[in-house]
């Protein structure tokens, strides 16, 4: 069987500066799913055009838009960047750009030009699931964050805080609060498995 070999990682993406490069829809979707996640990311666009419903979005959010054609100046100061344009050459020129620069790249819908991919993501309060697919299924991984959406409780939230403050009030070396925090939560686990 084949292994997903991705590295999770959750981003402060509102401490970096991202650039989409593109005004269609891909570049829409792109948009919405980041700002979704962190409304407070630091995102400038670059495209000849952009769609009604992108300038709208972008303006609600005080995204930075550049009307005009893409070139390797607009990376200067840039830690991430996804290309959502329907020319291949533009978009591997992006590809290409980053990597000589050593920035992080997404090509959308291209696997082998992507540093990264942008997967599902349930976000309850401060319980946040990310889904990967290795690039391979964007449809199983919507399926996955609806099921998850589903599953996890509202209230997951609360049980965070709670532990959190519980997690203050424990005594000893890291392995010791670690093992304190396991064995209190381990009734959790089994109480739903005997449910």
């Amino acid at each position: 069987m084949e292994r997903n070999e991705l590295y999770p990682v959750f981003l402060k993406v509102s401490n970096l500066n991202i650039l989409i490069v593109g005004g269609g829809n891909v570049a829409l979707e792109k948009l919405t799913f980041l700002l979704k996640s962190s409304p407070n990311a630091q995102v400038e666009m670059v495209s000849p055009m952009f769609r009604e419903e992108t300038i709208a979005l972008a303006n609600k959010f005080g995204i930075t838009m550049h009307l005009n054609e893409y070139n390797e100046t607009f990376l200067k100061g840039k830690h991430m960047v996804v290309a959502t344009t329907d020319i291949v050459k533009v978009n591997e020129q992006v590809y290409h750009d980053c990597r000589a620069q050593s920035i992080l790249v997404n090509v959308a819908d291209n696997p082998p030009f992507c540093d990264f991919y942008m997967g599902g993501i349930v976000t309850k309060g401060n319980v946040k699931v990310a889904i990967s697919t290795n690039g391979k299924s964007p449809t199983t991984a919507k399926r996955l964050r609806q099921f998850f959406e589903d599953v996890i409780p509202d209230n997951i939230d609360d049980l965070v805080k709670n532990l959190n403050e519980f997690r203050k009030t424990i005594k000893g070396d890291f392995e010791e609060k670690v093992e304190t925090l396991n064995e209190f939560t381990k009734g959790l686990v089994n109480k739903k498995d005997e449910d």
